[in-house]
């Protein structure tokens, strides 16, 4: 799943359990399904932060 989906369905779990009208069990699954996106998409920006990282110092070396 794309990351911009990732995002999108990390809103709509925050959503659905503000409201508050999900028994304990559903509200337990949503939530888990909710951290294993959110650890999903913090491992996507942490390899795009050492891609950025890397790119830009190796772009300073002089031979």
């Amino acid at each position: 799943m794309p990351f911009e989906d990732k995002i999108k369905k990390l809103e709509e779990i925050v959503f659905t359990l503000e409201k508050g009208d999900l028994s304990l069990d559903k509200a337990v699954e949503i939530y888990g399904e909710g951290m294993k996106l959110s650890l999903e998409c913090r491992s996507e920006l942490e390899n795009a932060k050492l891609k950025l990282t890397s790119d830009k110092s190796g772009g300073n070396e002089v031979d």
